[in-house]
């Protein structure tokens, strides 16, 4: 029997090397290579597809699928697209087989055929889990089974539209002799399903675990293969769960959508701006209430800062939120060009309700809180602002700015401090609209 041939595989880029080594040839990356048995080659298991014209295409090449959930249509660019491939990743028990259960319900109910296969749990479990959701439909079909063959053959058997493999890590093809869940396995099981779509016209949801960091486990190759990218963001103290898309060919990528988890599964928030503001505390000094930009709409989130006396000689910088370099930043250009010495203070910054605010629209806000609680003063009554803060202690403009104003006027605020190049030429009714250039002139506005 000839001797099976060996390569190593490494985990982020999926580089593969004849031999091991600490660190990866490619990307650099340290401790990433793991062995792996290449499979023999073999024939094609199906015929040859012949080429098509652009011309010939038929059908609706826009065509989208509602999944049930509004909030999930937006986090998908829309809805569901034939052929999609969509890999969804989350901590444990953050609700992942939840939530596409009852996807897989709306989609059967609508008379989409789906097809469910589980490799982690048993029948009765996938029933159980309906029964107590109060899930049925006669078009859902089940499945519990590892082999990547068997579940692909199933499918075809009953013209599925929709596919659900709950984990991809539990699966496993015949043709390698490697262990579910390795880096051999991931590869070849998300191409071969990737194939399947693409010929099919089937959309695929792909449930994937993640690491100790949050990423999904396996190699970063298997991300860059499927088409959708979405992750669960879940504060244990909360009881909203986010998902937002950090990859999607069919849409905007940063896409959010926010749920809550009750006894009858996943329930959508139609207007996430209102659980993540509490009108008790943006009276108090250090709380500011800025319009952050998600996906494709302004959500409104409120940003709390307490200044503390420093107990030790280093001053603590603590940020939650937004990017801890950004803290540093602003406190060192408020010293500069506002006047306020913030240096041997303990400074720390919260975004309210486990947000994470990926843009520099919140610098502004932040540091006013600062300043808040730093002169333990609150802002003006109602008052909303974004903007980005320069080095030269200039606020520059962001984008949306004309609709982030128009999102605090419908949510009740009666002034907006906006940049200049920001201020709208009709400001919305019921609100007020400054703009300011400077930080020295926003100290003297908010309070």
């Amino acid at each position: 029997m000839a001797k099976p041939k060996k390569a190593y595989v490494c985990s982020e880029c999926g580089a593969h090397s004849v031999k091991w080594a600490g660190q990866c040839p490619e990307c650099a990356a340290w401790n990433t290579l793991t062995e792996t048995r290449i499979a023999a080659s073999r024939a094609p298991a199906e015929a040859a597809v012949a080429p098509a014209s652009l011309e010939g295409l038929s059908g609706d090449l826009g065509a989208r699928h509602s999944t049930g959930f509004d909030e999930f249509d937006r986090v998908l660019g829309g809805g569901l697209v034939p052929g999609a491939v969509i890999l969804l990743g989350g901590d444990p028990g953050v609700g992942k087989s939840t939530l596409l259960q009852q996807v897989s319900a709306r989609l059967a109910d609508a008379g989409q055929p789906v097809f469910y296969a589980t490799g982690e749990e048993s029948l009765r479990q996938v029933g159980q889990r309906a029964e107590r959701l109060g899930l049925s439909s006669s078009a859902l079909s089940l499945l519990a089974d590892t082999s990547l063959e068997n579940v692909i053959e199933q499918a075809r058997a009953v013209s599925a539209g929709v596919v659900v493999i709950d984990s991809i890590q539990t699966m496993s093809s015949i043709d390698l002799p490697s262990a579910p869940g390795s880096v051999a396995q991931l590869r070849e099981c998300v191409g071969r399903v990737v194939q399947y779509a693409k010929q099919n016209e089937v959309a695929v949801f792909i449930i994937g675990h993640v690491t100790k960091e949050g990423a999904i486990a396996g190699p970063r190759v298997v991300e860059h293969m499927v088409d959708t990218v979405l992750y669960f963001e879940s504060d244990p103290a909360s009881r909203y769960t986010l998902i937002r898309s950090v990859k999607n060919r069919f849409g905007a990528s940063g896409e959010m959508g926010v749920f809550a988890m009750t006894e009858r599964g996943f329930r959508q928030v139609r207007n996430p701006s209102a659980i993540f503001l509490s009108r008790d505390t943006v009276s108090e000094p250090g709380s500011v209430v800025s319009v952050a930009w998600e996906g494709s709409r302004p959500l409104l989130v409120e940003i709390q800062a307490l200044v503390a006396d420093g107990a030790t000689a280093h001053p603590k910088r603590l940020a939650q939120g937004i990017e801890q370099n950004r803290l540093s930043l602003m406190l060192a250009v408020l010293q500069r060009h506002g006047g306020l010495a913030i240096g041997p203070e303990d400074v720390f910054v919260n975004v309210v309700g486990g947000l994470r605010i990926n843009e520099t629209a919140v610098d502004l806000p932040a540091l006013l809180a600062v300043v808040s609680s730093f002169r333990d003063r609150p802002v003006q009554d109602g008052t909303v602002c974004f903007g980005e803060i320069g080095l030269a202690g200039e606020i520059r403009p962001v984008r949306f700015g004309e609709e982030r104003v128009a999102a605090a006027a419908k949510q009740g605020f009666t002034q907006a401090i906006v940049p200049a190049s920001n201020a709208p030429k009709r400001a919305p009714d019921g609100i007020r609209v400054t703009a300011v250039r400077r930080i020295r002139d926003v100290l003297d506005l908010a309070f």
